[in-house]
Protein backbone atom coordinates (compact mmCIF):
# COMPACT_ATOMS: atom_id res chain seq x y z
CA UNK A 1 0.00 0.00 0.00
CA UNK A 2 1.39 3.67 -0.78
CA UNK A 3 0.15 6.29 1.59
CA UNK A 4 -1.55 9.89 0.45
CA UNK A 5 -3.56 8.59 -2.41
CA UNK A 6 -7.40 7.86 -2.94
CA UNK A 7 -8.51 4.63 -3.48
CA UNK A 8 -12.02 4.52 -4.86
CA UNK A 9 -13.64 1.87 -2.39
CA UNK A 10 -16.65 -0.59 -3.10
CA UNK A 11 -19.13 -0.38 -0.15
CA UNK A 12 -22.08 -2.62 0.15
CA UNK A 13 -22.87 -1.96 4.56
CA UNK A 14 -21.66 -5.45 5.34
CA UNK A 15 -18.50 -6.02 7.74
CA UNK A 16 -15.77 -6.69 4.85
CA UNK A 17 -15.83 -3.68 3.12
CA UNK A 18 -16.52 -1.44 6.13
CA UNK A 19 -13.40 -2.66 7.61
CA UNK A 20 -11.48 -2.51 4.60
CA UNK A 21 -12.57 1.30 4.58
CA UNK A 22 -11.08 1.90 7.90
CA UNK A 23 -7.75 -0.29 7.10
CA UNK A 24 -7.40 2.03 4.24
CA UNK A 25 -7.49 4.96 6.20
CA UNK A 26 -4.89 3.38 8.64
CA UNK A 27 -2.68 2.89 5.65
CA UNK A 28 -2.84 6.21 4.76
CA UNK A 29 -4.90 6.43 1.72
CA UNK A 30 -7.93 9.31 1.06
CA UNK A 31 -11.09 6.79 0.83
CA UNK A 32 -14.24 7.49 -1.35
CA UNK A 33 -16.97 4.88 -0.38
CA UNK A 34 -18.77 3.92 -3.69
CA UNK A 35 -22.18 1.62 -2.79
CA UNK A 36 -23.77 0.00 -6.21
CA UNK A 37 -27.23 -0.45 -6.17
CA UNK A 38 -27.52 -3.80 -7.83
CA UNK A 39 -30.80 -5.70 -6.51
CA UNK A 40 -33.36 -4.64 -3.86
CA UNK A 41 -35.55 -7.52 -2.93
CA UNK A 42 -39.10 -5.81 -1.97
CA UNK A 43 -36.95 -2.35 -2.15
CA UNK A 44 -34.80 -2.73 1.34
CA UNK A 45 -32.26 0.13 0.87
CA UNK A 46 -31.12 -0.47 4.58
CA UNK A 47 -27.78 -0.87 3.40
CA UNK A 48 -27.54 2.03 1.76
CA UNK A 49 -28.17 3.57 4.69
CA UNK A 50 -25.77 1.35 6.36
CA UNK A 51 -23.02 2.76 4.28
CA UNK A 52 -23.62 5.93 4.28
CA UNK A 53 -23.61 6.72 8.15
CA UNK A 54 -20.24 3.99 8.00
CA UNK A 55 -19.05 6.67 5.05
CA UNK A 56 -19.96 9.90 7.60
CA UNK A 57 -18.48 8.47 10.97
CA UNK A 58 -15.04 8.08 9.14
CA UNK A 59 -15.30 11.04 7.34
CA UNK A 60 -15.19 9.91 4.08
CA UNK A 61 -17.11 10.73 0.71
CA UNK A 62 -19.54 8.28 0.14
CA UNK A 63 -21.63 8.39 -3.48
CA UNK A 64 -24.22 5.65 -4.82
CA UNK A 65 -24.46 4.39 -8.33
CA UNK A 66 -27.61 2.81 -9.29
CA UNK A 67 -26.45 0.15 -11.74
CA UNK A 68 -30.02 -1.94 -11.31
CA UNK A 69 -30.92 -1.86 -14.68
CA UNK A 70 -27.20 -2.94 -15.63
CA UNK A 71 -27.60 -5.99 -13.32
CA UNK A 72 -31.06 -6.86 -14.41
CA UNK A 73 -30.22 -7.09 -18.61
CA UNK A 74 -26.49 -8.43 -17.86
CA UNK A 75 -26.31 -10.62 -14.41
CA UNK A 76 -30.18 -11.53 -13.89
CA UNK A 77 -31.46 -12.09 -17.68
CA UNK A 78 -28.04 -14.09 -17.68
CA UNK A 79 -29.11 -16.57 -14.42
CA UNK A 80 -32.46 -17.13 -16.00
CA UNK A 81 -31.13 -17.98 -19.73
CA UNK A 82 -28.60 -20.26 -18.19
CA UNK A 83 -31.17 -21.97 -16.61
CA UNK A 84 -33.52 -22.61 -19.25
CA UNK A 85 -30.99 -23.39 -21.52
CA UNK A 86 -30.23 -26.47 -19.15
CA UNK A 87 -27.04 -25.30 -17.37
CA UNK A 88 -25.92 -24.36 -14.07
CA UNK A 89 -25.16 -20.52 -14.04
CA UNK A 90 -22.09 -18.80 -11.67
CA UNK A 91 -23.57 -15.73 -11.40
CA UNK A 92 -21.42 -14.54 -9.01
CA UNK A 93 -18.24 -14.85 -11.06
CA UNK A 94 -19.99 -13.12 -13.88
CA UNK A 95 -20.90 -10.05 -11.51
CA UNK A 96 -16.95 -9.90 -10.23
CA UNK A 97 -15.04 -10.15 -13.89
CA UNK A 98 -18.09 -8.05 -15.70
CA UNK A 99 -19.64 -6.06 -14.17
CA UNK A 100 -18.23 -4.95 -10.26
CA UNK A 101 -14.56 -4.44 -11.24
CA UNK A 102 -14.94 -2.66 -14.38
CA UNK A 103 -17.56 -0.01 -12.48
CA UNK A 104 -15.27 0.00 -10.06
CA UNK A 105 -12.87 1.29 -12.57
CA UNK A 106 -15.28 3.21 -14.85
CA UNK A 107 -16.52 5.11 -11.66
CA UNK A 108 -12.56 5.88 -10.46
CA UNK A 109 -11.66 7.09 -13.75
CA UNK A 110 -13.88 9.52 -14.07
CA UNK A 111 -12.72 10.42 -10.41
CA UNK A 112 -9.20 11.00 -11.57
CA UNK A 113 -9.04 7.99 -8.58
CA UNK A 114 -6.22 5.47 -9.56
CA UNK A 115 -6.80 2.58 -7.17
CA UNK A 116 -9.58 0.58 -6.47
CA UNK A 117 -10.83 -1.33 -3.67
CA UNK A 118 -13.45 -4.05 -2.13
CA UNK A 119 -13.44 -6.29 0.88
CA UNK A 120 -12.67 -9.69 -0.84
CA UNK A 121 -10.54 -12.02 0.82
CA UNK A 122 -7.82 -12.15 -1.58
CA UNK A 123 -4.42 -11.36 -1.95
CA UNK A 124 -2.16 -10.17 -5.04
CA UNK A 125 1.52 -10.48 -5.80
CA UNK A 126 3.49 -9.48 -9.08
CA UNK A 127 5.57 -12.69 -10.65
CA UNK A 128 7.08 -12.73 -13.56
CA UNK A 129 6.04 -9.10 -14.68
CA UNK A 130 2.38 -10.75 -14.56
CA UNK A 131 -0.15 -9.78 -11.26
CA UNK A 132 -1.68 -12.78 -9.65
CA UNK A 133 -4.62 -13.45 -7.39
CA UNK A 134 -3.15 -15.60 -4.61
CA UNK A 135 -5.27 -17.02 -1.37
CA UNK A 136 -6.47 -14.90 1.39
CA UNK A 137 -5.04 -15.66 5.07
CA UNK A 138 -8.97 -16.84 5.75
CA UNK A 139 -8.75 -20.18 3.40
CA UNK A 140 -12.37 -20.49 4.69
CA UNK A 141 -13.37 -16.78 3.24
CA UNK A 142 -10.91 -17.11 -0.11
CA UNK A 143 -12.99 -15.71 -2.97
CA UNK A 144 -9.84 -15.91 -5.65
CA UNK A 145 -12.44 -19.08 -7.18
CA UNK A 146 -14.82 -15.86 -8.33
CA UNK A 147 -12.03 -13.74 -9.84
CA UNK A 148 -10.17 -15.53 -12.81
CA UNK A 149 -11.48 -13.35 -15.36
CA UNK A 150 -9.82 -10.30 -14.28
CA UNK A 151 -7.87 -8.80 -16.25
CA UNK A 152 -4.13 -7.48 -15.57
CA UNK A 153 -5.25 -3.27 -16.40
CA UNK A 154 -7.78 -3.98 -13.20
CA UNK A 155 -5.62 -6.48 -11.16
CA UNK A 156 -2.75 -3.79 -11.09
CA UNK A 157 -5.50 -1.23 -9.99
CA UNK A 158 -6.82 -3.30 -7.01
CA UNK A 159 -6.11 -2.94 -3.54
CA UNK A 160 -7.35 -5.90 -0.82
CA UNK A 161 -6.98 -4.84 2.52
CA UNK A 162 -8.28 -7.80 3.41
CA UNK A 163 -6.23 -10.50 2.44
CA UNK A 164 -4.24 -11.06 5.22
CA UNK A 165 -6.61 -11.22 7.98
CA UNK A 166 -9.60 -13.62 8.65
CA UNK A 167 -12.99 -12.67 9.59
CA UNK A 168 -12.87 -13.46 13.16
CA UNK A 169 -9.95 -10.81 13.20
CA UNK A 170 -11.41 -8.28 10.91
CA UNK A 171 -14.76 -8.61 13.46
CA UNK A 172 -12.83 -7.57 16.24
CA UNK A 173 -11.08 -5.44 14.65
CA UNK A 174 -14.65 -3.20 14.21
CA UNK A 175 -15.30 -4.01 17.27
CA UNK A 176 -12.05 -2.73 19.09
CA UNK A 177 -13.06 0.74 17.04
CA UNK A 178 -16.17 0.71 18.48
CA UNK A 179 -18.52 -0.35 15.59
CA UNK A 180 -20.30 -2.98 17.19
CA UNK A 181 -23.05 -3.04 14.33
CA UNK A 182 -20.62 -3.66 11.76
CA UNK A 183 -18.96 -6.40 13.81
CA UNK A 184 -21.70 -8.21 14.55
CA UNK A 185 -23.14 -8.34 10.67
CA UNK A 186 -24.39 -11.29 9.41
CA UNK A 187 -22.72 -13.29 6.39
CA UNK A 188 -24.48 -12.78 2.96
CA UNK A 189 -25.23 -16.24 1.83
CA UNK A 190 -25.22 -17.76 -1.87
CA UNK A 191 -26.74 -15.37 -4.43
CA UNK A 192 -27.66 -12.07 -3.33
CA UNK A 193 -30.70 -11.62 -5.17
CA UNK A 194 -31.91 -15.07 -4.14
CA UNK A 195 -29.49 -16.50 -1.44
CA UNK A 196 -31.99 -19.85 -0.73
CA UNK A 197 -34.02 -20.40 -3.10
CA UNK A 198 -33.80 -20.05 -6.91
CA UNK A 199 -36.78 -22.18 -8.26
CA UNK A 200 -39.44 -19.72 -6.60
CA UNK A 201 -37.28 -16.94 -8.11
CA UNK A 202 -37.21 -18.37 -11.54
CA UNK A 203 -40.82 -18.61 -11.48
CA UNK A 204 -41.08 -15.16 -10.41
CA UNK A 205 -38.45 -13.80 -12.79
CA UNK A 206 -39.09 -15.44 -16.04
CA UNK A 207 -41.97 -12.99 -17.26
CA UNK A 208 -42.63 -14.17 -21.19
CA UNK A 209 -40.50 -16.80 -21.20
CA UNK A 210 -43.02 -19.84 -20.62
CA UNK A 211 -41.45 -22.46 -17.91
CA UNK A 212 -41.95 -25.87 -19.25
CA UNK A 213 -44.54 -28.08 -17.38
CA UNK A 214 -43.90 -31.21 -15.82
CA UNK A 215 -41.91 -33.78 -17.60
CA UNK A 216 -39.85 -37.08 -17.28
CA UNK A 217 -37.75 -38.60 -15.06
CA UNK A 218 -35.88 -41.40 -16.91
CA UNK A 219 -33.10 -43.87 -15.72
CA UNK A 220 -29.95 -44.59 -17.83
CA UNK A 221 -31.71 -47.04 -19.97
CA UNK A 222 -34.81 -44.65 -20.94
CA UNK A 223 -37.39 -46.31 -18.93
CA UNK A 224 -39.75 -43.62 -17.28
CA UNK A 225 -38.83 -43.15 -13.07
CA UNK A 226 -41.70 -40.50 -12.46
CA UNK A 227 -42.46 -36.61 -12.62
CA UNK A 228 -40.55 -33.62 -12.04
CA UNK A 229 -41.97 -30.77 -12.28
CA UNK A 230 -39.63 -29.28 -15.02
CA UNK A 231 -35.77 -29.56 -16.49
CA UNK A 232 -34.62 -25.75 -15.11
CA UNK A 233 -35.84 -26.98 -11.69
CA UNK A 234 -32.84 -29.17 -11.42
CA UNK A 235 -29.08 -29.15 -11.81
CA UNK A 236 -25.97 -31.70 -12.53
CA UNK A 237 -25.53 -33.83 -9.23
CA UNK A 238 -28.70 -32.95 -7.41
CA UNK A 239 -29.67 -35.47 -5.10
CA UNK A 240 -32.10 -33.84 -2.61
CA UNK A 241 -35.74 -32.45 -3.27
CA UNK A 242 -36.25 -34.60 -6.44
CA UNK A 243 -39.56 -35.08 -5.02
CA UNK A 244 -39.06 -38.92 -6.22
CA UNK A 245 -38.88 -41.83 -4.15
CA UNK A 246 -36.31 -44.35 -4.63
CA UNK A 247 -34.50 -47.28 -2.85
CA UNK A 248 -31.53 -46.16 -3.71
CA UNK A 249 -29.43 -43.03 -3.97
CA UNK A 250 -30.24 -41.19 -7.07
CA UNK A 251 -28.60 -37.88 -8.89
CA UNK A 252 -29.21 -35.97 -11.69
CA UNK A 253 -26.44 -37.15 -14.41
CA UNK A 254 -28.16 -34.89 -17.41
CA UNK A 255 -30.64 -32.48 -18.53
CA UNK A 256 -32.58 -32.48 -22.26
CA UNK A 257 -33.95 -29.69 -23.07
CA UNK A 258 -35.74 -30.74 -26.05
CA UNK A 259 -37.67 -33.24 -24.53
CA UNK A 260 -37.66 -31.97 -20.84
CA UNK A 261 -36.69 -34.79 -19.32
CA UNK A 262 -34.35 -35.44 -16.06
CA UNK A 263 -31.76 -38.31 -16.32
CA UNK A 264 -31.19 -39.95 -12.44
CA UNK A 265 -28.14 -42.38 -12.15
CA UNK A 266 -26.33 -43.37 -9.31
CA UNK A 267 -23.60 -41.67 -8.25
CA UNK A 268 -20.95 -44.04 -10.02
CA UNK A 269 -22.31 -42.74 -13.44
CA UNK A 270 -21.43 -38.97 -12.99
CA UNK A 271 -17.85 -39.33 -12.92
CA UNK A 272 -16.24 -38.01 -15.89
CA UNK A 273 -12.50 -37.58 -16.66
CA UNK A 274 -12.52 -34.25 -19.42
CA UNK A 275 -14.27 -31.29 -19.97
CA UNK A 276 -14.22 -28.25 -22.09
CA UNK A 277 -14.07 -24.49 -21.31
CA UNK A 278 -15.12 -21.75 -23.29
CA UNK A 279 -14.58 -17.76 -22.73
CA UNK A 280 -11.51 -18.82 -20.64
CA UNK A 281 -8.73 -15.89 -19.36
CA UNK A 282 -5.63 -17.19 -18.20
CA UNK A 283 -2.76 -14.61 -16.54
CA UNK A 284 0.32 -16.38 -18.14
CA UNK A 285 -0.88 -19.00 -21.08
CA UNK A 286 2.22 -20.42 -20.90
CA UNK A 287 1.71 -21.68 -17.46
CA UNK A 288 -1.09 -23.87 -17.85
CA UNK A 289 -0.82 -24.69 -21.82
CA UNK A 290 2.48 -26.01 -21.33
CA UNK A 291 2.48 -26.88 -17.77
CA UNK A 292 2.66 -31.08 -17.39
CA UNK A 293 -0.57 -30.58 -14.67
CA UNK A 294 -2.40 -27.86 -12.68
CA UNK A 295 -4.89 -27.67 -10.49
CA UNK A 296 -8.64 -27.11 -11.29
CA UNK A 297 -11.30 -26.29 -8.91
CA UNK A 298 -15.02 -26.50 -9.99
CA UNK A 299 -17.17 -25.25 -7.17
CA UNK A 300 -16.05 -22.85 -4.19
CA UNK A 301 -14.48 -24.40 -1.27
CA UNK A 302 -14.54 -27.73 -2.58
CA UNK A 303 -11.36 -30.51 -3.51
CA UNK A 304 -8.86 -29.55 -5.82
CA UNK A 305 -8.05 -31.75 -8.95
CA UNK A 306 -4.90 -32.06 -10.61
CA UNK A 307 -5.34 -31.73 -14.40
CA UNK A 308 -3.86 -31.16 -17.66
CA UNK A 309 -4.86 -28.70 -19.82
CA UNK A 310 -4.56 -27.79 -23.74
CA UNK A 311 -5.89 -25.66 -26.58
CA UNK A 312 -8.96 -26.96 -28.49
CA UNK A 313 -10.75 -26.55 -31.57
CA UNK A 314 -12.72 -23.72 -31.44
CA UNK A 315 -10.47 -21.61 -29.13
CA UNK A 316 -11.53 -24.21 -26.39
CA UNK A 317 -9.89 -25.40 -23.83
CA UNK A 318 -9.65 -29.21 -23.17
CA UNK A 319 -9.42 -30.18 -19.61
CA UNK A 320 -7.90 -33.62 -19.08
CA UNK A 321 -8.48 -34.89 -15.12
CA UNK A 322 -5.95 -36.92 -13.83
CA UNK A 323 -8.88 -39.03 -11.75
CA UNK A 324 -12.27 -38.20 -12.68
CA UNK A 325 -14.92 -35.94 -11.05
CA UNK A 326 -18.54 -35.94 -10.06
CA UNK A 327 -21.23 -33.97 -11.32
CA UNK A 328 -19.23 -31.58 -13.98
CA UNK A 329 -22.01 -29.14 -15.06
CA UNK A 330 -22.34 -27.22 -18.14
CA UNK A 331 -22.09 -23.31 -17.48
CA UNK A 332 -20.54 -23.82 -14.39
CA UNK A 333 -16.88 -22.45 -13.61
CA UNK A 334 -13.41 -23.66 -13.95
CA UNK A 335 -10.72 -22.18 -11.85
CA UNK A 336 -6.67 -22.89 -12.29
CA UNK A 337 -4.19 -22.87 -9.89
CA UNK A 338 -0.49 -23.55 -9.25
CA UNK A 339 0.52 -26.13 -6.35
CA UNK A 340 1.71 -22.85 -4.25
CA UNK A 341 -1.91 -21.17 -4.60
CA UNK A 342 -1.69 -18.43 -7.18
CA UNK A 343 -5.08 -18.23 -9.42
CA UNK A 344 -3.58 -18.81 -12.62
CA UNK A 345 -7.36 -18.21 -14.63
CA UNK A 346 -10.28 -20.19 -15.57
CA UNK A 347 -13.17 -20.54 -18.27
CA UNK A 348 -16.77 -21.63 -18.07
CA UNK A 349 -17.86 -25.45 -18.42
CA UNK A 350 -19.62 -26.43 -21.53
Amino acid sequence: MKSKERVLLGMSGGTDSSVAAMRLQDAGYEVTGVTFRFYEKDGATEYLDDARALASRLGIEHITYDAREMFRSRIIRYFIDEYLAGHTPVPCTLCNNELKWTLLAKIADEKGIYWISTGHYVRKILQGGKYYMAPAADRDKDQTFFLWGLKQDIIQRMLLPMGDITKVEARAFAAARGFHGVATKKDSIGVCFCPRDYRSFLRREAGAQKLPNKGKFIDENGCFLGWHEGYPFYTIGQRRGLGIQMNRAVFVKEISVERNEVVLAPLASLYKQEMWLKGWNLVEESRVLQAKEVIVKIRYRKQANHCRVTLAAGDLLHVQLTEPLESIAAGQAAAFYAEDGLLLGGGIII
